[in-house]
């Protein structure tokens, strides 16, 4: 709160109040780097948001059809990149990077913080699928629907505020990142993290 008020301060000094200004605000929106680095930013976190919502949503349906041994081995895995640190994520997708030969900049940065979402939609999407009836696709079959307007019409719309808060904590999660981003990043790619760092 400080900083937020302190950010209108017309003095260089947190020491005194010189009274209120938007200069540095006006510096801020000049300069190349930070305005460069915005673009970055918001750019990779709406796509990487995108793309790991759909694959997101996608996986926790099929997840949540699975039986046996399967789903919970798979679930476990899921489970990974959320309790691993950051930097263990980090060093393990520029090593994946490195031995697949792709060349570090903007699509390893979108693809990293594509990989590191997924399994947070996953987790938002799994409860809502939960709490639908066991036999709501099939009442919509039996009453003439296709499985995909089955899908379309009757599931995905129960089970939407999972699918809009996992791409709000996806899209929270990309702008917020710094380890991995900085660890998967190539010359001329920077998002605000990296370059206030």
């Amino acid at each position: 709160m400080a900083l937020a008020v302190f950010s209108f301060n017309d003095s260089k000094s947190m020491a005194h109040w010189g009274g209120f200004t938007f200069k540095w605000y006006k510096q801020l929106i000049h300069n190349d780097s930070i305005m460069n680095a915005l673009y970055y930013t918001i750019v990779v976190a709406i796509i990487s948001s995108i793309i790991a919502t759909i694959v997101g949503t996608i996986s926790a349906i099929g997840i949540h059809k699975m039986r046996g041994k399967g789903r919970k081995l798979i679930l476990n895995i899921n489970y990974l990149p959320v309790l691993n640190p950051d930097i263990v994520t980090a060093v393990a997708l520029m090593s994946l990077f490195v031995f697949l030969n792709l060349e570090f900049g903007f699509m390893t940065m979108l693809l990293s913080h594509i990989m590191f979402s997924i399994p947070y939609v996953i987790l938002s999407v799994l409860p809502k699928i939960k709490q639908l009836p066991q036999n709501i696709e099939e009442a919509a079959m039996d009453l003439g629907a296709t499985p995909m307007y089955a899908l379309r019409k009757v599931v995905l719309p129960q089970i939407k505020p999972g699918i809009v808060s996992g791409f709000l904590i996806a899209f929270t999660m990309s702008i917020d990142d710094f380890i991995i981003s900085f660890f998967n990043t190539g010359n001329g790619v920077s998002n605000l993290s990296i370059e206030i760092y």
